[in-house]
Protein backbone atom coordinates (compact mmCIF):
# COMPACT_ATOMS: atom_id res chain seq x y z
CA UNK A 1 0.00 0.00 0.00
CA UNK A 2 1.05 3.42 -0.86
CA UNK A 3 2.33 5.95 1.62
CA UNK A 4 -0.32 8.34 0.06
CA UNK A 5 -3.31 5.43 0.73
CA UNK A 6 -2.04 5.09 4.44
CA UNK A 7 -2.43 8.80 5.18
CA UNK A 8 -5.87 9.48 3.40
CA UNK A 9 -7.78 9.73 6.55
CA UNK A 10 -7.11 11.05 10.50
CA UNK A 11 -6.67 9.56 13.19
CA UNK A 12 -10.24 10.02 14.48
CA UNK A 13 -11.93 8.47 11.71
CA UNK A 14 -9.46 5.74 11.38
CA UNK A 15 -9.56 4.26 14.37
CA UNK A 16 -12.91 3.52 14.91
CA UNK A 17 -12.03 0.80 12.35
CA UNK A 18 -9.63 -0.73 14.92
CA UNK A 19 -11.76 -0.14 17.90
CA UNK A 20 -14.38 -2.11 16.33
CA UNK A 21 -12.36 -5.40 15.56
CA UNK A 22 -12.17 -7.68 18.45
CA UNK A 23 -10.18 -10.16 17.16
CA UNK A 24 -7.66 -7.47 16.33
CA UNK A 25 -7.77 -6.56 20.10
CA UNK A 26 -7.52 -9.43 21.27
CA UNK A 27 -3.95 -10.01 19.28
CA UNK A 28 -2.42 -6.23 20.12
CA UNK A 29 -3.81 -7.09 24.19
CA UNK A 30 -1.75 -10.45 23.92
CA UNK A 31 1.00 -10.01 21.93
CA UNK A 32 1.61 -6.54 23.54
CA UNK A 33 1.48 -7.53 27.06
CA UNK A 34 3.93 -10.62 26.37
CA UNK A 35 6.51 -8.26 24.85
CA UNK A 36 5.91 -5.46 27.96
CA UNK A 37 6.57 -8.30 30.51
CA UNK A 38 9.68 -9.58 28.90
CA UNK A 39 11.08 -5.87 29.00
CA UNK A 40 10.50 -5.31 32.30
CA UNK A 41 12.12 -8.74 32.96
CA UNK A 42 15.50 -7.75 30.89
CA UNK A 43 15.85 -4.74 32.37
CA UNK A 44 15.23 -5.48 35.86
CA UNK A 45 18.42 -7.45 35.41
CA UNK A 46 20.33 -4.34 35.45
CA UNK A 47 21.16 -2.95 38.16
CA UNK A 48 22.46 0.08 36.00
CA UNK A 49 19.27 1.01 34.02
CA UNK A 50 17.83 3.90 34.50
CA UNK A 51 22.08 4.95 34.16
CA UNK A 52 22.13 3.34 30.83
CA UNK A 53 19.00 4.72 29.64
CA UNK A 54 20.92 8.26 30.22
CA UNK A 55 24.38 7.49 28.69
CA UNK A 56 21.91 6.69 25.59
CA UNK A 57 20.28 9.97 25.88
CA UNK A 58 23.52 11.63 25.91
CA UNK A 59 24.94 10.13 23.36
CA UNK A 60 21.96 10.71 21.02
CA UNK A 61 21.49 14.48 21.63
CA UNK A 62 25.69 14.78 20.98
CA UNK A 63 25.11 13.13 17.74
CA UNK A 64 22.18 15.55 17.05
CA UNK A 65 24.17 18.81 17.98
CA UNK A 66 26.83 18.25 15.91
CA UNK A 67 25.20 16.26 13.21
CA UNK A 68 25.98 17.93 10.05
CA UNK A 69 30.13 17.11 11.04
CA UNK A 70 29.39 13.53 12.24
CA UNK A 71 27.66 13.29 8.71
CA UNK A 72 30.96 14.21 6.71
CA UNK A 73 32.95 12.05 8.85
CA UNK A 74 31.44 9.02 8.38
CA UNK A 75 31.41 9.79 4.43
CA UNK A 76 34.98 10.12 4.98
CA UNK A 77 35.07 6.49 6.81
CA UNK A 78 32.98 4.41 4.73
CA UNK A 79 34.21 5.66 1.64
CA UNK A 80 38.00 4.55 2.65
CA UNK A 81 37.16 1.52 3.22
CA UNK A 82 35.33 1.03 -0.14
CA UNK A 83 31.86 1.85 0.41
CA UNK A 84 30.11 4.54 -1.94
CA UNK A 85 28.18 6.77 0.02
CA UNK A 86 25.11 8.82 -2.03
CA UNK A 87 23.27 11.69 -0.40
CA UNK A 88 18.91 11.67 -0.68
CA UNK A 89 16.82 14.94 0.01
CA UNK A 90 13.92 12.94 -0.09
CA UNK A 91 11.74 9.52 -0.96
CA UNK A 92 11.47 10.40 -4.55
CA UNK A 93 15.50 11.16 -4.69
CA UNK A 94 16.23 8.57 -2.51
CA UNK A 95 14.21 5.96 -4.53
CA UNK A 96 15.68 7.27 -7.98
CA UNK A 97 19.39 6.00 -6.80
CA UNK A 98 18.18 2.63 -5.39
CA UNK A 99 16.25 1.65 -8.93
CA UNK A 100 19.56 2.90 -10.90
CA UNK A 101 22.33 1.10 -8.51
CA UNK A 102 20.02 -2.24 -9.24
CA UNK A 103 20.08 -1.09 -12.84
CA UNK A 104 24.24 -0.52 -12.81
CA UNK A 105 24.21 -4.19 -11.46
CA UNK A 106 22.00 -5.61 -13.70
CA UNK A 107 19.03 -6.69 -11.70
CA UNK A 108 15.62 -5.80 -12.02
CA UNK A 109 15.02 -8.14 -8.68
CA UNK A 110 16.23 -8.03 -4.78
CA UNK A 111 15.90 -9.47 -1.18
CA UNK A 112 15.70 -6.86 1.16
CA UNK A 113 16.10 -6.98 4.99
CA UNK A 114 12.90 -5.26 6.96
CA UNK A 115 13.74 -1.79 7.15
CA UNK A 116 11.47 0.88 8.35
CA UNK A 117 13.11 3.53 6.42
CA UNK A 118 12.52 1.84 2.92
CA UNK A 119 8.77 1.22 3.82
CA UNK A 120 8.96 5.50 5.01
CA UNK A 121 10.10 6.79 1.55
CA UNK A 122 7.89 3.54 -0.15
CA UNK A 123 10.69 1.32 -1.93
CA UNK A 124 8.56 -1.12 -2.97
CA UNK A 125 5.93 0.62 -4.67
CA UNK A 126 9.04 2.98 -6.17
CA UNK A 127 10.84 0.02 -7.63
CA UNK A 128 7.51 -1.73 -8.95
CA UNK A 129 6.75 1.21 -11.19
CA UNK A 130 9.63 1.20 -13.34
CA UNK A 131 9.52 -3.10 -13.39
CA UNK A 132 11.45 -3.62 -10.67
CA UNK A 133 10.38 -6.18 -7.57
CA UNK A 134 12.13 -6.58 -4.10
CA UNK A 135 11.06 -9.31 -2.29
CA UNK A 136 10.57 -9.24 1.81
CA UNK A 137 13.00 -11.30 3.98
CA UNK A 138 11.29 -11.06 7.36
CA UNK A 139 8.51 -13.17 8.18
CA UNK A 140 6.28 -10.77 9.22
CA UNK A 141 6.88 -8.52 6.35
CA UNK A 142 6.34 -11.24 3.54
CA UNK A 143 3.25 -12.05 4.88
CA UNK A 144 1.94 -8.49 4.49
CA UNK A 145 3.56 -7.95 1.25
CA UNK A 146 2.23 -11.45 -0.23
CA UNK A 147 -1.54 -10.05 1.12
CA UNK A 148 -1.17 -6.23 -0.23
CA UNK A 149 -1.19 -5.33 3.85
CA UNK A 150 1.18 -3.00 5.79
CA UNK A 151 3.11 -2.63 9.38
CA UNK A 152 0.68 -2.35 12.20
CA UNK A 153 3.91 -2.49 14.71
CA UNK A 154 7.55 -1.30 14.21
CA UNK A 155 8.56 -4.34 15.78
CA UNK A 156 6.01 -7.08 14.92
CA UNK A 157 4.97 -5.88 11.80
CA UNK A 158 2.09 -8.63 11.37
CA UNK A 159 0.94 -7.81 14.89
CA UNK A 160 -2.31 -7.76 13.87
CA UNK A 161 -2.66 -11.23 11.87
CA UNK A 162 -3.06 -14.82 13.84
CA UNK A 163 -2.08 -17.75 12.38
CA UNK A 164 -5.40 -19.02 10.57
CA UNK A 165 -4.88 -15.95 8.61
CA UNK A 166 -1.68 -16.34 7.71
CA UNK A 167 -1.95 -20.19 6.76
CA UNK A 168 -5.00 -18.75 4.49
CA UNK A 169 -2.76 -15.99 2.79
CA UNK A 170 0.44 -18.60 2.17
CA UNK A 171 -2.29 -21.33 0.90
CA UNK A 172 -3.67 -18.48 -1.41
CA UNK A 173 -0.45 -17.36 -2.72
CA UNK A 174 2.72 -19.52 -2.17
CA UNK A 175 1.84 -22.55 -0.52
CA UNK A 176 -0.17 -25.44 -1.88
CA UNK A 177 -3.74 -25.90 0.30
CA UNK A 178 -2.12 -29.20 2.07
CA UNK A 179 -0.67 -26.72 4.39
CA UNK A 180 -1.57 -26.43 7.91
CA UNK A 181 -1.40 -23.40 10.08
CA UNK A 182 1.39 -24.82 12.51
CA UNK A 183 3.71 -22.02 12.93
CA UNK A 184 6.38 -24.88 12.12
CA UNK A 185 4.63 -25.44 9.11
CA UNK A 186 4.30 -21.80 8.01
CA UNK A 187 8.02 -21.07 8.63
CA UNK A 188 9.35 -23.77 5.92
CA UNK A 189 7.05 -22.36 3.48
CA UNK A 190 8.28 -18.90 3.78
CA UNK A 191 11.97 -20.70 3.73
CA UNK A 192 10.97 -22.87 0.65
CA UNK A 193 9.63 -19.67 -0.97
CA UNK A 194 12.91 -17.52 0.07
CA UNK A 195 15.42 -19.92 -0.46
CA UNK A 196 15.86 -19.77 -4.45
CA UNK A 197 15.20 -15.91 -4.00
CA UNK A 198 18.80 -15.48 -1.62
CA UNK A 199 20.84 -18.03 -3.82
CA UNK A 200 19.65 -16.48 -7.38
CA UNK A 201 19.45 -12.21 -6.61
CA UNK A 202 22.15 -10.34 -7.19
CA UNK A 203 21.02 -7.34 -4.96
CA UNK A 204 20.56 -7.15 -1.42
CA UNK A 205 18.84 -3.79 0.06
CA UNK A 206 18.97 -3.03 3.93
CA UNK A 207 18.54 -0.40 6.22
CA UNK A 208 20.30 0.11 9.43
CA UNK A 209 19.50 0.76 13.24
CA UNK A 210 22.32 2.43 13.76
CA UNK A 211 25.58 3.60 11.74
CA UNK A 212 29.15 4.46 13.35
CA UNK A 213 30.83 7.82 12.02
CA UNK A 214 33.89 7.07 13.60
CA UNK A 215 34.57 3.73 11.63
CA UNK A 216 32.04 3.66 8.44
CA UNK A 217 30.11 0.89 9.87
CA UNK A 218 26.59 0.40 9.61
CA UNK A 219 24.86 -2.06 12.07
CA UNK A 220 21.91 -4.47 11.58
CA UNK A 221 19.79 -6.15 13.93
CA UNK A 222 17.23 -9.10 13.56
CA UNK A 223 15.83 -11.89 14.78
CA UNK A 224 15.82 -14.63 12.02
CA UNK A 225 18.53 -14.55 10.06
CA UNK A 226 17.06 -13.86 6.63
CA UNK A 227 18.46 -10.94 6.98
CA UNK A 228 21.91 -11.86 6.91
CA UNK A 229 21.53 -13.78 4.01
CA UNK A 230 20.42 -10.47 2.27
CA UNK A 231 24.16 -8.81 3.48
CA UNK A 232 26.52 -11.51 2.47
CA UNK A 233 24.76 -13.30 -0.48
CA UNK A 234 24.70 -10.85 -3.26
CA UNK A 235 26.95 -9.55 -5.15
CA UNK A 236 25.50 -5.63 -4.49
CA UNK A 237 24.40 -4.51 -1.08
CA UNK A 238 22.33 -0.97 -1.24
CA UNK A 239 21.81 0.43 2.47
CA UNK A 240 19.21 3.11 3.01
CA UNK A 241 20.23 5.17 6.07
CA UNK A 242 17.74 8.14 8.06
CA UNK A 243 20.57 10.70 8.54
CA UNK A 244 19.66 10.55 12.46
CA UNK A 245 20.83 7.22 12.67
CA UNK A 246 24.30 8.36 13.14
CA UNK A 247 26.40 7.37 16.45
CA UNK A 248 29.99 9.22 16.93
CA UNK A 249 31.90 6.66 18.15
CA UNK A 250 32.50 2.77 18.01
CA UNK A 251 31.98 2.59 21.54
CA UNK A 252 28.75 4.31 21.57
CA UNK A 253 27.33 1.58 20.08
CA UNK A 254 28.06 -1.16 22.60
CA UNK A 255 25.66 1.31 24.91
CA UNK A 256 23.07 0.86 22.08
CA UNK A 257 23.67 -2.56 21.68
CA UNK A 258 22.35 -3.07 25.65
CA UNK A 259 19.28 -0.66 25.30
CA UNK A 260 17.72 -1.67 22.03
CA UNK A 261 17.39 -5.49 22.56
CA UNK A 262 16.24 -5.37 25.90
CA UNK A 263 13.18 -2.76 25.17
CA UNK A 264 12.57 -4.21 21.78
CA UNK A 265 12.02 -8.02 22.15
CA UNK A 266 13.15 -7.87 25.74
CA UNK A 267 16.51 -9.82 25.54
CA UNK A 268 19.51 -9.40 26.89
CA UNK A 269 21.30 -10.03 23.74
CA UNK A 270 20.02 -9.20 19.63
CA UNK A 271 20.12 -12.71 17.98
CA UNK A 272 21.63 -11.58 14.50
CA UNK A 273 23.80 -8.50 14.74
CA UNK A 274 25.53 -7.31 11.56
CA UNK A 275 28.26 -4.81 11.55
CA UNK A 276 29.48 -4.32 7.79
CA UNK A 277 32.47 -1.93 7.45
CA UNK A 278 33.36 -1.00 3.22
CA UNK A 279 33.78 -4.14 0.91
CA UNK A 280 36.49 -7.28 1.19
CA UNK A 281 37.42 -9.09 -1.87
CA UNK A 282 35.72 -13.17 -1.99
CA UNK A 283 34.32 -12.07 1.47
CA UNK A 284 30.30 -10.76 1.14
CA UNK A 285 29.10 -7.78 -0.89
CA UNK A 286 31.54 -6.67 -3.29
CA UNK A 287 29.82 -3.45 -3.76
CA UNK A 288 28.57 -1.38 -0.95
CA UNK A 289 26.33 1.51 -1.29
CA UNK A 290 25.09 3.40 1.51
CA UNK A 291 22.12 6.31 0.35
CA UNK A 292 22.02 8.61 3.66
CA UNK A 293 18.05 10.15 3.69
CA UNK A 294 16.98 13.17 4.90
CA UNK A 295 13.38 13.13 4.17
CA UNK A 296 12.19 15.88 6.29
CA UNK A 297 15.12 14.86 8.91
CA UNK A 298 16.88 18.44 8.70
CA UNK A 299 13.28 20.15 9.62
CA UNK A 300 12.81 18.30 12.85
CA UNK A 301 16.38 18.82 13.34
CA UNK A 302 15.64 22.62 13.35
CA UNK A 303 13.15 22.44 15.44
CA UNK A 304 14.25 23.13 19.21
CA UNK A 305 11.07 21.43 20.86
CA UNK A 306 10.83 18.68 18.51
CA UNK A 307 14.06 17.39 17.79
CA UNK A 308 14.02 14.91 20.63
CA UNK A 309 12.17 12.65 18.37
CA UNK A 310 15.18 11.94 16.33
CA UNK A 311 16.59 10.20 19.66
CA UNK A 312 14.39 7.34 18.43
CA UNK A 313 15.86 3.97 17.87
CA UNK A 314 12.63 1.90 16.67
CA UNK A 315 12.47 -0.56 19.66
CA UNK A 316 8.69 -0.23 19.80
CA UNK A 317 8.25 -0.34 23.56
CA UNK A 318 6.21 3.18 23.61
CA UNK A 319 4.08 0.94 21.23
CA UNK A 320 3.57 -1.96 24.22
CA UNK A 321 3.12 0.58 26.55
CA UNK A 322 0.40 2.91 25.33
CA UNK A 323 -3.16 2.46 26.23
CA UNK A 324 -4.30 4.46 22.76
CA UNK A 325 -2.60 2.01 20.29
CA UNK A 326 -3.28 -1.03 22.23
CA UNK A 327 -7.20 -0.35 21.40
CA UNK A 328 -7.04 0.90 18.06
CA UNK A 329 -3.51 -0.98 16.12
CA UNK A 330 -1.01 0.32 13.98
CA UNK A 331 -2.92 0.84 11.05
CA UNK A 332 -5.62 4.02 12.16
CA UNK A 333 -1.84 6.09 12.36
CA UNK A 334 -1.94 5.96 8.91
CA UNK A 335 2.11 5.93 9.04
CA UNK A 336 4.82 3.47 8.75
CA UNK A 337 5.72 4.55 12.40
CA UNK A 338 2.73 4.04 14.53
CA UNK A 339 2.24 4.50 18.36
CA UNK A 340 3.26 7.41 20.33
CA UNK A 341 6.35 7.68 18.27
CA UNK A 342 4.49 7.95 15.13
CA UNK A 343 2.26 10.38 16.57
CA UNK A 344 5.52 12.97 16.95
CA UNK A 345 7.49 11.63 14.06
CA UNK A 346 5.20 11.52 11.16
CA UNK A 347 3.66 15.00 11.70
CA UNK A 348 7.18 16.69 11.63
CA UNK A 349 8.88 14.03 8.73
CA UNK A 350 5.26 14.74 6.96
CA UNK A 351 2.96 17.32 7.76
CA UNK A 352 -0.12 17.43 6.06
CA UNK A 353 -3.57 17.66 6.94
CA UNK A 354 -4.15 13.78 7.78
CA UNK A 355 -1.23 13.75 9.94
CA UNK A 356 -2.03 16.97 12.02
CA UNK A 357 -4.54 14.92 13.70
CA UNK A 358 -1.94 12.67 15.43
CA UNK A 359 -0.52 14.84 18.45
CA UNK A 360 -4.00 13.97 19.68
CA UNK A 361 -3.50 10.38 19.28
CA UNK A 362 -2.60 10.30 23.26
CA UNK A 363 -3.81 10.21 26.90
CA UNK A 364 -0.84 11.97 27.74
CA UNK A 365 -0.64 9.46 30.84
CA UNK A 366 3.49 9.62 30.17
CA UNK A 367 3.62 5.75 30.14
CA UNK A 368 5.87 6.06 26.75
CA UNK A 369 8.09 8.06 28.10
CA UNK A 370 8.92 6.07 31.38
CA UNK A 371 9.33 2.93 28.89
CA UNK A 372 11.71 4.67 26.42
CA UNK A 373 15.32 3.54 26.60
CA UNK A 374 16.35 7.49 25.19
CA UNK A 375 14.16 9.30 27.51
CA UNK A 376 12.45 11.14 24.96
CA UNK A 377 9.49 13.02 26.57
CA UNK A 378 7.54 12.09 24.40
CA UNK A 379 4.34 13.60 25.73
CA UNK A 380 5.78 17.39 25.91
CA UNK A 381 6.65 16.84 22.40
CA UNK A 382 3.03 15.96 21.99
CA UNK A 383 1.73 19.19 23.81
CA UNK A 384 3.94 21.20 21.56
CA UNK A 385 2.87 19.72 18.42
CA UNK A 386 -0.43 20.19 19.33
CA UNK A 387 -0.03 24.13 20.17
CA UNK A 388 0.73 24.25 16.55
CA UNK A 389 -2.16 22.93 15.05
CA UNK A 390 -4.82 25.21 13.55
CA UNK A 391 -7.79 25.20 16.41
CA UNK A 392 -11.68 25.42 15.81
CA UNK A 393 -13.37 28.85 17.20
CA UNK A 394 -14.62 26.40 19.96
CA UNK A 395 -11.98 25.13 20.89
CA UNK A 396 -10.11 28.32 21.13
CA UNK A 397 -13.16 30.37 23.22
CA UNK A 398 -12.96 27.37 25.92
CA UNK A 399 -9.04 27.40 26.45
CA UNK A 400 -9.41 31.53 26.55
CA UNK A 401 -11.91 30.89 29.32
CA UNK A 402 -10.11 28.28 30.99
CA UNK A 403 -7.16 30.99 30.72
CA UNK A 404 -9.27 33.37 32.50
CA UNK A 405 -10.73 31.88 34.95
CA UNK A 406 -6.78 30.04 36.51
CA UNK A 407 -5.96 33.72 36.32
CA UNK A 408 -7.06 34.18 39.90
CA UNK A 409 -7.53 32.30 42.68
CA UNK A 410 -11.00 33.33 43.56
CA UNK A 411 -12.17 32.56 39.81
CA UNK A 412 -11.04 29.05 40.22
CA UNK A 413 -12.67 28.26 43.67
CA UNK A 414 -15.94 29.51 42.37
CA UNK A 415 -15.94 27.06 39.28
CA UNK A 416 -14.40 23.76 41.45
CA UNK A 417 -17.84 24.91 44.03
CA UNK A 418 -19.81 25.14 41.01
CA UNK A 419 -18.53 21.74 39.51
CA UNK A 420 -19.33 19.82 42.70
CA UNK A 421 -23.43 20.54 42.56
CA UNK A 422 -23.05 20.28 39.03
CA UNK A 423 -21.61 16.53 39.26
CA UNK A 424 -25.13 14.80 39.85
CA UNK A 425 -26.00 15.94 36.38
CA UNK A 426 -22.64 14.19 35.05
CA UNK A 427 -24.48 11.09 34.22
CA UNK A 428 -27.33 12.32 32.26
CA UNK A 429 -25.21 14.65 29.73
CA UNK A 430 -26.65 14.97 26.12
CA UNK A 431 -24.84 14.46 22.56
CA UNK A 432 -21.49 13.47 22.58
CA UNK A 433 -20.63 14.26 25.87
CA UNK A 434 -23.32 11.08 27.09
CA UNK A 435 -20.71 8.89 24.80
CA UNK A 436 -17.50 10.39 26.50
CA UNK A 437 -19.06 9.90 29.62
CA UNK A 438 -20.04 5.57 28.85
CA UNK A 439 -16.35 5.50 28.72
CA UNK A 440 -15.07 6.66 32.07
CA UNK A 441 -15.85 6.79 35.18
CA UNK A 442 -16.60 10.19 37.12
CA UNK A 443 -14.99 10.07 40.51
CA UNK A 444 -17.54 11.53 43.21
CA UNK A 445 -16.77 15.21 44.30
CA UNK A 446 -15.51 15.41 47.59
CA UNK A 447 -17.09 18.21 49.36
CA UNK A 448 -14.18 20.30 50.73
CA UNK A 449 -11.40 21.29 48.54
CA UNK A 450 -7.96 21.04 49.71
CA UNK A 451 -7.60 24.87 49.82
CA UNK A 452 -11.37 24.83 51.46
CA UNK A 453 -9.92 21.78 54.40
CA UNK A 454 -6.45 24.24 54.85
CA UNK A 455 -8.48 27.00 55.87
CA UNK A 456 -10.64 25.61 58.22
CA UNK A 457 -8.03 23.76 60.08
CA UNK A 458 -7.17 27.78 60.56
CA UNK A 459 -3.28 26.97 59.05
Amino acid sequence: MSSAARGATTFPAAARAGLANQTLRANLASATGTIQARRMAAAGELPDWEALREQGRRIKDRTLACLDDHLLTFEAAASAAGAAVHWARDADEANVIVAALMRAAGSTAAVKVKSLTTDEIGLNDALASVGMHATETDLAELILQLDGDWSSHILVPAIHRNRHEIGEIFRRTIADDWLTDEPADLAEAARLHLRRRFLDTRVGICGANFAVAETGSICILESEGNGRMCTTLPRTLIAVVGIEKLLPLWDDLGVMLQLLPRSSTGERMNPYTSVITGVRDGDGPQELHIVLLDNGRSRVLADPEGRDALRCIRCSACLNACPVYQRTGGHAYGSIYPGPIGAILTPQLDPTPATLSLPYASTLCGACYAVCPVKIDIPRILVHLRSRTPKRPAERASMRALAWTFARRQRFERLQRLGRRLAPLAGRMPGPAAAWRRSREIPTAPQQSFREWWRDRGA
